[in-house]
């Protein structure tokens, strides 16, 4: 991805998060950066008085009444920084809520194949740390409205004194300025390049313990621990020259800051000596302004700086997030949603409700897909599923029998065809094939660190009934006598506790609660014995009426199917009943004599 991933100026993505809480955002901002820049100058101006006071032959009168107004300018302040501080707290959380909620919401409105643009893990990556620099960024947007303020009041008070004290407090920040304005590019490659070496570290953690087995299978612990090293090596190397690049600035601005503060204190030290003449008078007193006043604009002038280096730094990070939804509208990442931070939480969406109009039929018309930069995919497919019928997509690996699925209900997006459910268009299938329409099950469940009755229900309320039935429909109810807490059982990530048998059979449990009118397994049997997939399919059609869809090249699912599809390279070269294709199709010949696809690679598939 390049720099030119953000499509509308910067500022107008934290004027969209800054308008999504307006309140707290001008509590943490406006208010705590005038108060924070401000109220330092009036100690001050009330130390002048009490020095000129002590140090001129007039009365020392009220000086209770002054040392009193300096303790409480100081409280004042902190009571006010510490409610900012809490709004700007909450803001954060609001902004980082709702940036998660769009990136989320966009991710899963995407087609499987094209859900990101880079690996879960350093997706995660970005969602945590990326996510994160936004909001923290977002209440120093008015820091330079303060400093502003500050800078005219502190030196309309100072250039009464002397008129050098303006030129060298100026001189720090243009200087500071124009050499951030220089380092523009270096701090953003700096900031990238670490930002990147983090989500390749995250990322290979994630691939690492994603595939634990394969490793000690292969034996190659010490290749990947070797490969973990050098890419944390190499996230080492971007943080330390991050790390370098922003102390460097940070100590140009302070050490250049300390140089005006020298200038200006010679300065101060000729106006004391002279006192008459050409310069103004120049009191003890003045000089403790003058001094109080250096000091903290000097901080203000570095402060400057480091909002320049950040503002450079938040940018990548905002370019890293868009990244992740490439081809959204401008305003995807900062639209306004209702986000929960408080109360309880909203209502599980409930599943749509089940169409008057029963299942008769789902028909497909030229059907294509093509994998980007391959010549790989599905071309031309046409077919048609009756209801209360189970149709059976087989052929060799590679033939095209997955992609097939999933581009038919939206997990792909198809490239030409058309998908007509009951005679009727579907315009949008990844968002029409849903419960209780349709329900599938992958080649390889995916099954969460949760309880066995969690991972069938998926946060749905159904009857007990209902669950019994799904359990006893995917010939699990034998095995809950095997688990340690029957359905309350944590099956581990990814099913872990589970054997490939009870996944693919929690994975079809899951389906059958909802009572579909499709059923789409992308065979579903691999792991199971003959015995259990018998009874499986036997249960399946123990309803009234079940309609299944099932990539399968058992022999047991071919037999019962009422309609066999046979792809060779994305297309279909064959369709009838098992023994009419027997009779007529060589490659069903030479699948059935297990020539064109053996158990081991259809496993694979």
């Amino acid at each position: 991805m390049t720099q030119d991933t953000i499509r509308q100026p910067t500022w107008r993505y934290f004027l969209r998060l800054a308008a999504y809480r307006p309140a707290l955002y001008l509590s943490s901002g406006l208010v705590a950066s005038v108060i924070f820049y401000l109220f330092p100058l009036l100690p001050g101006l009330v130390v002048r008085e009490i020095f000129n006071r002590l140090s001129l032959e007039a009365p020392a009168s009220n000086l209770n009444t002054l040392f009193l107004a300096i303790v409480g300018i100081a409280f004042a302040r902190q009571v006010v920084l510490l409610f900012a501080n809490l709004a700007e707290n909450t803001l954060h959380e609001y902004i980082n809520a709702l940036l998660r909620h769009n990136l989320l919401k966009r991710i899963l409105h995407h087609p499987a194949a094209k859900a990101l643009p880079t690996s879960s893990s350093e997706a995660i990556s970005r969602f945590r740390d990326d996510v994160e620099a936004i909001p923290a960024f977002l209440s120093w947007t008015i820091d330079p409205l303060g400093q502003a303020i500050v800078l005219i009041v502190g030196l309309s008070i100072l250039v009464k004194i002397n008129a050098l004290v303006t030129l060298a407090v100026i001189l720090p920040l243009l200087a500071t300025f124009i050499i951030f304005n220089l380092a523009k590019r270096l701090i953003i490659s700096s900031q990238k390049a670490n930002q990147e070496a983090i989500g390749a570290v995250t990322n290979s953690l994630g691939e690492m313990f994603g595939a634990i087995q394969a490793v000690k299978a292969a034996g190659s612990e010490t290749d990947i621990i070797d490969h973990f090293k050098g890419v944390n090596e190499k996230r080492r190397q971007a943080s330390l020259r991050n790390i370098l690049i922003n102390r460097f600035l940070d100590s140009f601005s302070g050490n250049a800051a300390n140089i005006g503060t020298g200038v200006l204190l010679l300065v101060s030290a000729r106006a004391l000596q002279v006192g008459t003449g050409t310069m103004k008078t120049f009191t003890v007193g003045d000089f403790t302004l003058f001094v109080s006043y250096l000091g903290w604009l000097t901080v203000v002038t570095t402060m400057f700086g480091n909002y320049l280096g950040k503002y450079r730094q938040t940018k990548v990070s905002l370019n890293r997030l868009l990244e992740l939804v490439p081809d959204s509208p401008t305003d995807t990442l900062v639209k306004h949603h209702k986000v929960y931070l408080f109360g309880k939480f909203p209502p599980l969406p409930k599943m749509p409700e089940r169409s008057a109009v029963p299942f008769q039929g789902l028909k497909v018309k030229g059907l294509t897909y093509q994998f980007e930069g391959t010549k790989a995919g599905i071309q031309d497919i046409s077919l048609e599923l009756k209801a209360g019928t189970l149709t059976v997509i087989t052929g060799r690996v590679g033939a095209g029998k997955t992609t097939l699925v999933r581009t038919l209900f939206g997990l792909l997006p198809k490239t030409s065809g058309e998908i007509y459910w009951n005679d009727q268009l579907v315009e949008d299938p990844a968002s029409f094939f849903t419960p209780p329409k349709t329900a599938y099950t992958p080649q390889v469940p995916r099954l969460f660190s949760e309880s066995l009755r969690n991972n069938i229900l998926m946060g749905q309320e159904k009857s007990p009934e209902a669950l019994a039935n799904a359990i006893h429909r995917a010939v699990l109810d034998e095995d809950l006598a095997t688990l340690e807490q029957g359905l309350e059982t944590t099956v581990g990530p990814r099913g872990a506790k589970l054997s490939g048998g009870q996944r693919q059979r929690s994975a079809a449990a899951r389906m059958f609660v909802h009572e579909p009118d499709l059923l789409i397994f992308d065979d579903l049997s691999s792991a199971l014995d003959i015995n259990t997939e018998k009874v499986l399919w036997q249960r399946v059609f123990s309803q009234p009426v079940s309609t299944c869809l099932a990539v399968s090249h058992r022999k047991l699912a071919l037999e019962k199917a009422d309609n066999i599809i046979v792809l060779k390279e994305g297309k279909i070269v064959a369709q009838g009943k098992l023994e009419d294709l027997l009779k007529t199709s060589s490659e069903m010949q030479q699948l059935w004599e297990g020539e064109g696809l053996s158990e081991t690679e259809a496993s694979r598939n």
